[in-house]
């Protein structure tokens, strides 16, 4: 390849005949005109691959494989994506932090339909003037789907009932709900209504988030795929951003946790055969 660059630039530069190019760079004129078949398919690559990342700035490759393989349906062997994604110079773009070996938790039992176990929980973060607002998230544990984001100043007892009802209108219900012993799910209001609606109410003991860990790991995933990318001004701002990211997460961003699809493609998947064409 470099003495193919070679004699290229002898005639474009130099002005040297082909032939002479050749000769002085050792190769044949077979090899000057031949243009790799592959070469339309690899532009096609990092077309994809550069749309991918400006429209997703915190995805790693394995994110960015698994869109164009599972969501687009392109069969693309990952080490050819993978090259031309380092001759991009994406692979320098995220440089994770340096992590704390820690404990490996014990892992969570995996649901084996939907509606068997949901686990909800808060984040909190700032205004562009100060004022804090705070997120209410809702995820279905079977396939990590993303029910329900709350966003505002102030988000009580009877809030949270109201996303659940909102939620158990088209979804239907849970048979458990797994939370932390936040002062909004120990009021007594939360309490009755869980039993009315023959809920059971899960609490993950104190001091141990690693037992909520779903919805840990989710609450992660929002903070570092728009909430961590915006400043917004008004609670409003927040809600519509929410309201469009969880599409997103929920259609067209590729799960670890199912095998590299979206969530709602596991309903589908234990629905009907799935076809990526």
């Amino acid at each position: 390849m470099e003495r193919k660059s070679s004699a290229q630039w002898l005639v474009t530069e130099k002005q040297v005949s082909i032939e002479r190019a050749c000769m002085l760079a050792v190769i044949s004129r077979s090899s000057y005109y031949y243009q790799s078949r592959l070469q339309p398919v690899n532009e096609l690559i990092a077309e994809w691959l550069i749309k991918i990342t400006q429209w997703q700035h915190n995805w790693g490759f394995g994110l960015c494989f698994l869109y164009l393989r599972n969501i687009k349906g392109f069969s693309w062997n990952h080490k050819r994506v993978y090259r031309i994604y380092c001759e991009l110079s994406l692979n320098l773009r995220i440089k994770p932090k340096k992590r704390l070996v820690r404990e490996k938790p014990q892992s969570l039992s995996i649901p084996s339909t939907l509606n068997e176990c949901w686990s909800m929980d808060f984040m909190h973060d700032q205004l562009e003037c100060g004022r804090t607002y705070r997120l209410f998230n809702v995820i279905d544990d079977f396939n990590r789907e993303g029910l329900a984001i709350e966003a505002d100043h102030s988000l009580s007892s009877q809030r949270v009932i109201r996303a659940l009802e909102r939620v158990i209108e088209w979804r239907g219900k849970p048979k458990m709900i797994r939370s932390d012993n936040g002062p909004e799910y120990m009021s007594h209001e939360l309490k009755n209504w869980l039993n009315k609606q023959g809920i059971k109410h899960q609490f993950i003991e104190p001091g141990k988030p690693q037992q909520n860990a779903y919805i840990e790991r989710y609450n992660r995933t929002v903070r570092y795929d728009w909430l961590n990318q915006h400043l917004f001004n008004h609670i409003a701002e927040v809600q519509e951003h929410a309201t469009k990211w969880l599409w997103l997460y929920n259609h067209e961003r590729p799960n670890m946790a199912n095998g590299g699809i979206p969530p709602c493609y596991k309903i589908v998947s234990k629905t009907s055969t799935f076809d990526l064409s």
